[in-house]
């Protein structure tokens, strides 16, 4: 018999992470899927000699036929930032996919999953913990990759330092250092994990080299806009008029994913799961996020 070489289906591959993954799994020689919403956004993806498999996250039969046959199956939900009052939209994503895996039977699974998931509190990221126990369930090979805090969050702050030298911080108290990670690095080690084998669950926490507080975001900030940038907490009371401002019809899961960082309930788990670091730093996210500013749209 021709020996079939692997081949991997990526959800998200549209996004930061996804994309680094797909790229990651080409670069290495390997086959890649792209599951996308649309043709158009699989276009890309179709030049760089991928497959592309059309399907919305919340319809399992499309799901079923973008997972046949494949090797390893990435697993990266949309991020919805406002969800409905007990997650509807999440719930219906998380039915899809579960089903769409228990009938196709990949032999391994990369879940993109998140720094505490396994907080008890209900949060924004209890999205993902109802991801983790539905997956769970299976009886396949999955890897929860956990990552920290992204550094990309720190693309919101590069106007108004560039504007008024001041970083409006909602993790506080401000010199206080959390693990956080670059998207690349997420990217990269979930490539790595699908091409590995392993039996049964497990969960990877991944962090970048150092943590990092908002009075470091600040200094880093500094130096790429060679100006002076301080960091300044937002008061918590003032939170939720923010977040509605911005459009939040509930900012309470947003608040609570907030408190859970700043009182150290969202946090890495350990217990037995397996850490790791990646190598792009703070610098390099910075760096990279004010020159694609510095560059005009054609």
């Amino acid at each position: 018999m021709p020996h079939v070489s692997p081949m991997y289906s990526i959800t998200g591959i549209t996004g930061q992470v996804g994309g680094a993954v797909a790229r990651g799994l080409l670069n290495a020689g390997q086959r890649v899927r792209a599951v996308v919403r649309d043709a158009n956004k699989g276009r890309l993806w179709a030049e760089l000699g991928c497959e592309v498999a059309i399907a919305e996250m919340e319809d399992a039969a499309a799901l079923m036929s973008a997972f046949t046959g494949a090797t390893g199956v990435f697993v990266l939900p949309p991020s919805n930032f406002d969800p409905g009052p007990g997650y509807p939209e999440a719930k219906a994503v998380i039915a899809a996919v579960r089903d769409a895996l228990d009938a196709m039977r990949p032999p391994k699974v990369v879940c993109l999953s998140t720094v505490g998931a396994q907080a008890v509190q209900p949060n924004l990221l209890t999205q993902r913990t109802l991801l983790e126990e539905a997956l769970s369930s299976l009886p396949l090979n999955v890897t929860l990759l956990r990552p920290a805090w992204f550094m990309e969050n720190v693309s919101w702050d590069i106007e108004p330092a560039r504007e008024h030298g001041v970083l409006s911080s909602f993790l506080q108290p401000l010199d206080r250092a959390i693990p956080m990670v670059a998207t690349a690095d997420v990217g990269r080690v979930a490539a790595e994990l699908l091409m590995e084998e392993w039996s049964g669950k497990r969960i990877v926490e991944l962090e970048g080299p150092a943590s990092v507080s908002p009075t470091e975001i600040a200094a880093t900030l500094a130096l790429a806009l060679h100006r002076p940038v301080r960091a300044e907490a937002v008061p918590r009371e003032q939170w939720d008029s923010i977040f509605r401002a911005q459009g939040t019809r509930d900012p309470l899961p947003r608040i609570r994913m907030l408190d859970g960082f700043n009182e150290g309930w969202i946090t890495f788990e350990g217990k037995g799961a397996t850490r790791v670091k990646g190598r792009v730093t703070l610098a390099d996210v910075v760096r990279r996020l004010v020159a694609e500013r510095l560059v005009p749209t054609p």
